[in-house]
């Protein structure tokens, strides 16, 4: 894989997983507390996902999503999960 489909891929999962988790954040589904909020949890997860791609690839993270890259992912995920958080909101729950 290039180093422009690990970008898109990036990008891509981020902005799905951010979306995916928005839609569930105002029904609190894995508890009340503030390390269960979707978008905590959201972050947590990829994390992990990328020390798996860490471990799997036995190469540092950076040489194949470099810092800025990461960065823009995670504020992808990030306005991702608003934009799901407020269609759960406001068009689904009418």
């Amino acid at each position: 894989m290039t180093a422009r489909g690990v970008h898109g891929c990036w990008y891509g999962l981020m902005a799905a997983g951010g979306l995916a988790f928005g839609l569930l954040g105002d029904r609190r589904p894995f508890g009340q507390d503030i390390l269960a909020h979707p978008l905590f949890v959201f972050f947590i997860l990829a994390g992990i996902g990328l020390l798996v791609l860490r471990v799997t690839l036995r190469r540092p993270v950076p040489e194949l999503i470099p810092e800025r890259t990461l960065v823009a992912g995670c504020v992808l995920g990030a306005a991702a999960f608003l934009a799901g958080n407020w269609l759960s909101t406001h068009l689904i729950g009418m």
